[in-house]
């Protein structure tokens, strides 16, 4: 089983959605909160972001939020969490992120979303970030992506064994469940990367 003390919850801060992307979030964050695993975020204040991280701190948890300079100028930021790291721009962001996790759950989102956990996956894929990876597919939401996906492993442009750097749950439970017994990625497959 991993240690984990703090989960990258990557999500979107669309309001406009159907209300189980909420109760899935809410629900993530009410079980981060109960098992006192920090929940690290983007900080917004709005959509899932804020709904995840509202969750947590209900249930007395720990919420950090990473957010860049000029979003805080807008006034898109979360001002109730635990702590708010502002950084220079959204390389850092993500950078700074996975560096204060010790696994990542995707829940649905845009293109800021699927950009953060492509990313990790590629960083994954390359021994840059070795903690587990759970994309939480509520109602399908990422069904298209992992037929994507399995279509690069078929079409060789990723090998199989990079089919295992990410794990898929359909309820929040199971992603918690699949970061604790996910095992951590062995640096040595990074011979395997076809980029």
């Amino acid at each position: 089983m991993n240690k984990i003390n703090s989960v990258c919850v990557y999500c979107a801060s669309s309001t406009k959605i159907d209300p189980v992307y909420f109760d899935a979030a809410h629900e993530l964050g009410s079980l981060l909160g109960k098992q006192h695993i920090r929940l690290v975020n983007g900080a917004g204040n709005m959509g899932l972001m804020a709904a995840v991280a509202d969750a947590v701190l209900a249930e007395g948890g720990e919420v950090t939020g990473v957010i860049p300079h000029f979003m805080v100028e807008q006034g898109w930021h979360h001002t109730g969490l635990t702590e708010l790291i502002e950084v220079e721009n959204m390389h850092q962001r993500k950078q700074k992120m996975a560096d204060l996790s010790d696994a990542v759950i995707a829940l649905p989102g845009g293109c800021g979303t699927l950009e953060e956990l492509l990313e990790v996956i590629t960083w994954k894929q390359l021994g840059l970030y070795l903690n587990p990876i759970v994309i939480l597919n509520i109602k399908g939401y990422y069904d298209h992506l992992l037929e994507m996906l399995q279509k690069s492993v078929e079409e060789n442009f990723m090998r199989a064994q990079h089919s295992t750097i990410w794990h898929v749950a359909h309820t929040p439970q199971e992603a918690i469940e699949l970061v604790y017994n996910t095992p951590l990625w062995d640096v040595s497959i990074r011979k395997f990367a076809a980029i």
